[in-house]
């Protein structure tokens, strides 16, 4: 189905902090953490019915396929090869939507309205990493819908930091809907990623029904570890949310705002943009942003000033 295009004239919008609260928000402990949390929690996989094709073969001069260990077991995930020019390049863990427990097509050209690939940052000269988690392409395990994938995505972090031609300091992690809910759990770790862009998530793991969710819906703690609303304290990097103001997920991005207190994470608002069309021309500023990203801290922020000004020729007309 054709998105409708992103308007030249879209404001990007940084939502700015009020003091009401999520309805039904869980007053946690105060010494409880997203990590204390995880740890008590002991997952049971619901078996549902799922796409296990194997995992496809990309064309050659664009990634590998490579594998990395995680506590589940050996995944694979698809990685851009060494250029062969002895420099150590910033790289970025890409979590794409819908099933993001497995992974296909990312090299084939996608309309600038809904460019779920964010090739943007390849052809930008980052590095790109997507991995395929647990249960995902045949992989060994079971889905647990955001759960022990959290520590997937860690582990696929931990291969990409161990290659010599990757910055081990300038690695970066986004993701789209249900991959910007994975990519918003994983920043609540405290992970030490450069930087988090998370596109659309959800607040709260209600949001998506029990016939979408690997595990019992029914239990309330198996929802709420899941949930990132509640772990916004623990995020330790820069974290970006961002979400369109049409047809997406723009209320759980103001349950976020509306509940955090941490600087660490920023929202925004793209005026007039969609879940799916803010994604090609969001994705080039930050990687533009990425390459200039060369200080001892990070600075990336995006602009609250009318975006389009910013983005190259081609994607305004």
């Amino acid at each position: 189905m054709t998105r409708r295009c992103f308007a030249l004239g879209c404001c990007l919008i940084a939502i700015v902090g009020c003091e009401n609260s999520p309805p039904n928000s869980v007053t946690l402990p105060v010494d409880e953490s997203f990590l204390d949390a995880r740890g008590k929690h002991r997952p049971k996989p619901v078996s549902r019915p799922a796409d296990q094709y194997a995992i496809k073969q990309p064309p050659p001069k664009l990634f590998g396929i490579v594998k990395y260990k995680s506590p589940i077991g050996i995944l694979q995930a698809y990685l851009t090869p060494d250029p062969k020019d002895g420099k150590k390049h910033p790289a970025i863990i890409w979590i794409t939507g819908g099933d993001c427990n497995s992974i296909g097509d990312v090299w084939s050209q996608a309309d600038t309205d809904n460019d779920q690939s964010a090739s943007q940052y390849r052809k930008a000269g980052i590095v790109m990493m997507y991995p395929s988690l647990r249960g995902g392409n045949q992989n060994p395990g079971k889905r647990e819908s955001f759960f022990g994938e959290v520590d997937d995505v860690l582990a696929a972090r931990q291969r990409l930091s161990e290659l010599p031609y990757v910055d081990p300091e300038r690695i970066y992690l986004g993701g789209h809907s249900t991959g910007g809910t994975l990519v918003l759990l994983v920043a609540e770790t405290g992970a030490k990623f450069r930087a988090v862009f998370s596109f659309g998530p959800v607040y709260d793991l209600s949001r998506y029904g029990a016939d979408f969710c690997h595990f019992d819906f029914a239990n309330a703690e198996a929802v709420r570890v899941r949930s990132p609303i509640h772990w916004l304290r623990d995020i330790a990097c820069p974290t970006l949310v961002i979400e369109g103001s049409i047809r997406g997920n723009l209320d759980s991005l103001e349950m976020l705002n509306a509940k955090c207190k941490n600087d660490m994470m920023k929202c925004y608002r793209i005026d007039r943009g969609n879940h799916f069309d803010i994604l090609a021309p969001i994705n080039t500023v930050l990687a533009q942003a990425i390459l200039k990203d060369t200080g001892r801290d990070c600075n990336i922020t995006l602009p609250t000033t009318p975006l389009g000004r910013l983005l190259p020729e081609e994607l305004k007309k």
